[in-house]
């Protein structure tokens, strides 16, 4: 045997670790992204972010690197996206660099994260081997604080170490492999003096259990380890929810779609071998691809994806189509205009992940408590230690005694809590009130909030189409119009017949749906249209000119005109002047056309109106009024609504809206009337006095018990009995939530208060 390293095993390693290196550059840059101006985008994705001091660590270090032009760091994705000024420059640096702080990192896996969460399972298991040993430990030291025996004392601080030792070595990993890395790598994070109080607390315990002393501290150390998990459980539910957002719509994208040859012959193509120029065909029940153009065809299109627009669109050639748009009734063939990376649907997933990245107050305070913390409580623990030593000529058992007082008592416990219990009562009275909460700092932006901004279809209105039939009289034609209207998929078509009602049956022969105009049948020799106005006017007596909405004639007869229109959902109108009452203007941002967006907003109460916006439009406007000051709350439903409910201040959807919009709203109400909006500002602004308040208790409970716990009139056991005590009183000040009395909507004796004027756009100044 010898000492010497082994050359070959050295060579075998460096080829290893180099051809690595080189899979992983080949890899990343095989997913970069080139801008127009060359540079060229990574987006890495790094699993150990956890908090906002990791941000700052990440964004700092590679700044520093080489040829990064910006990094931005995102939280909620635990991602990484990086510029580098060239293509041709190694990505290589960046992940030594990551590596360098601790932090490993790879290429986005697009498939990953639908399976099980292995941390989030570490947390949950953690959490419950802490709970069950402080419950425990608690019931044991009931007696010893009620005086017992020193043989009784002796037996149960002996079966508490046996509890306590292996939950400490369990629970808290997440804890000690935080501090762990950041020791490593020569940093200090908030979990170093938690890792250090704990794994003191519970060494000085066992001391005393095995000499036979009067005094030990389990519980102290389990107690901290519980609390602490309780809010990193919660942080991580509500990151995983909001992840989700962008793989929901991701996943409606098409996977690929039949390439037409110059032949006239279709093969499959997956979406990523779809290029510019090539015609695609696309068949009804099918959504389109990528951008492009139709080149033959006509169909109707749902393009609730872009506009918010229940009703469907009629398309022929020269109709330009978004990825993402759903084909309802003809075959059309598409040339395509752009790759699917570029198309409509990854422009709005890149406006969500975008849009994520703020950060709320309460972050920012984590962010200078996460400097501040560790360093103050080592210092204060530190020379606590030094002071007593010296004073008490070299007592290193009094002296460690008070140093570990000092360092749980000042456990950020009772700052931990101010925020999440109060945000627990208040998502329990919005839960029982049909409103689910998704972040808890989203009731911090709402009691923000000076300005609501409301989308239309399916928001202020129910997204029901409703028809007024009236104008065709009862009898045979209103018998046959419903039969033509029974026949037929479109929502105008079912609108209609729900207006006529019932009317006897009607016998229809050579029914056929004509894709993009309408339904067309024979009774006996005459023919009946019902469709676009234009389309059956061929057939009608008399010129009616194009009309609007749906048409519906018999050879020969009248034309007659059905006005298709949408209802107000219940409370909108009460709720728009309660907001006013409370100072909150309120606006539309639609995408549906300017004519029924105004009718809308009049009967809302609504002075500011947008119509006809794209989501980037409604991005766009929100980031204005963001940039001049305003706090504004987004009300959306739509798939075409989430890239403006992830951008705005705080957001809320209703449970009846897309799936994607409901993941990127931070609330969710189930009820069917707009009074759990007004209901969620009242909740979030009480919320809101509570968390303060109970930022004070704790500011006042340290500035009082540190000074007493450094000056030696408090051993760790009264020290963790305070910090417990800290606890509870921040959450019995939370639980006063619960018997607060929020009306539904504002009274109407209530003084109304000048209502801001929000900043209009160059579209609704027109």
């Amino acid at each position: 045997m010898t000492c010497c390293p082994d050359p070959d095993v050295e060579i075998a390693v460096t080829e290893a670790t180099e051809q690595r290196d080189r899979l992983l550059a080949a890899e990343l840059q095989a997913s970069a992204h080139t801008l127009q101006d060359g540079a060229a985008q990574y987006v890495l994705a790094v699993p150990a972010i956890h908090c906002g001091a990791c941000i700052s660590t990440i964004e700092r270090s590679l700044s520093r690197v080489e040829g990064v032009r910006a990094a931005r760091a995102n939280l909620t994705m635990r991602q990484v996206s990086v510029t580098l000024d060239s293509p041709g420059r190694s990505p290589l640096e960046m992940i030594r660099a990551l590596e360098a702080q601790g932090y490993s990192a790879h290429a986005l896996d697009h498939g990953a994260g639908r399976g099980s969460d292995p941390e989030f399972d570490l947390l949950v298991r953690a959490l419950a081997v802490a709970g069950f040993a402080m419950a425990n430990i608690m019931l044991l030291s009931v007696s010893v604080w009620a005086g017992a025996g020193l043989a009784t004392t002796g037996m149960f601080h002996f079966i508490s170490a046996l509890i306590a030792i292996p939950a400490v070595a369990y629970g808290g990993r997440p804890f000690f492999r935080s501090a762990v890395s950041a020791l490593r790598h020569g940093r200090v994070n908030m979990d170093v003096p938690i890792s250090l109080g704990v794994l003191l607390a519970t060494a000085m315990s066992l001391y005393e259990t095995l000499v036979g002393g009067t005094h030990a501290y389990f519980d102290a150390a389990v107690s901290l380890l519980f609390f602490l998990l309780i809010g990193r459980v919660l942080d991580h539910v509500m990151r995983s929810k909001a992840r989700d957002a962008i793989g929901r719509l991701g996943r409606l994208a098409a996977k690929g779609g039949l390439v037409v040859n110059a032949a006239g012959e279709t093969t499959y193509r997956k979406l990523d071998e779809i290029m510019p120029g090539m015609v695609l065909r696309v068949a009804a029940g099918e959504r389109i691809p990528v951008d492009g153009h139709v080149v033959a065809g006509v169909s109707d299109i749902d393009r609730s994806l872009v506009t918010g627009e229940s009703a469907a669109v009629p398309v022929a050639a020269g109709a330009v189509l978004e990825a993402g748009c759903l084909n309802l009734t003809g075959v059309i063939d598409l040339r395509a205009d752009r790759e699917a990376r570029f198309s409509f649907l990854s422009e709005v997933m890149q406006m969500m992940a975008a849009a994520e990245q703020g950060r709320g107050h309460y972050v920012r305070l984590a962010d200078r408590m996460a400097r501040l913390y560790a360093p103050v409580v080592h210092v204060l623990s530190l020379g606590t230690l030094l002071f007593w030593l010296a004073w008490t000529g070299g007592d290193w058992h009094s002296a460690l005694t008070t140093a570990i007082a000092v360092l749980i008592i000042t456990c950020p416990c009772a700052l931990g809590l101010a925020v999440p219990v109060a945000h627990v009562v208040a998502a329990s009275r919005l839960f029982g009130a049909g409103v689910m909460m998704k972040d808890g700092s989203a009731l911090e932006r709402l009691a923000e909030i000076d300005a609501v901004a409301f989308d239309k279809t399916g928001t202020l209105t129910t997204g029901i189409t409703v028809a007024d039939a009236t104008g065709i009289p009862p009898g045979r034609e209103a018998a046959i119009a419903r039969a033509l209207a029974l026949r037929s998929v479109h929502p105008a078509a079912r609108a209609l017949a729900s207006a006529i009602g019932e009317e006897p049956a009607t016998g229809l022969d050579d029914l056929r749906e004509v894709p993009g105009q309408g339904v067309e049948a024979r009774i006996g020799q005459q023919v009946a249209r019902l469709g676009r106005p234009a389309w059956v006017q061929e057939i009608a007596l008399g010129d009616h000119g194009s009309g609007a909405g749906v048409a519906f004639a018999l050879h020969g007869a009248p034309l007659h005109l059905i006005a298709l229109h949408e209802t107000l959902r219940p409370g909108a109108a009460e709720v728009v002047a309660a907001f006013a009452g409370a100072g909150i203007p309120s606006r539309i941002l639609s995408g549906d056309a300017v004519a029924s967006v105004e009718r809308i907003s009049k009967e809302a109460g609504i002075a500011l109106a947008d119509g006809g916006l794209r989501p980037g439009d409604k991005l766009s406007l929100l980031q204005q009024q963001s940039a001049a000051g305003r706090k504004v709350l987004m009300v959306g439903d739509g798939l075409n609504d989430a890239p403006a409910l992830a951008a705005a201040h705080v957001s809320m959807a209703p449970s009846s809206g897309s799936d994607t919009g409901r993941q990127a709203a931070d609330f969710v109400f189930t009820r069917p009337d707009l009074g759990a909006v007004w209901l969620s500002w009242r909740v979030a602004s009480a919320a809101g006095r509570i968390v303060r308040q109970n930022f004070a208790l704790a500011i006042v409970y340290n500035l009082l018990a540190v000074p007493l716990a450094m000056a030696g009139a408090l051993n760790p056991l009264i020290a963790a009995v305070a910090m417990s005590s800290s606890s509870i009183l921040v959450v019995a000040n939370s639980m006063r939530l619960r018997l607060m009395r929020f009306e539904q909507t504002a009274p109407e004796t209530q003084a109304a208060r000048p209502v801001p004027t929000l900043l209009p756009t160059k579209r609704a100044a027109a």
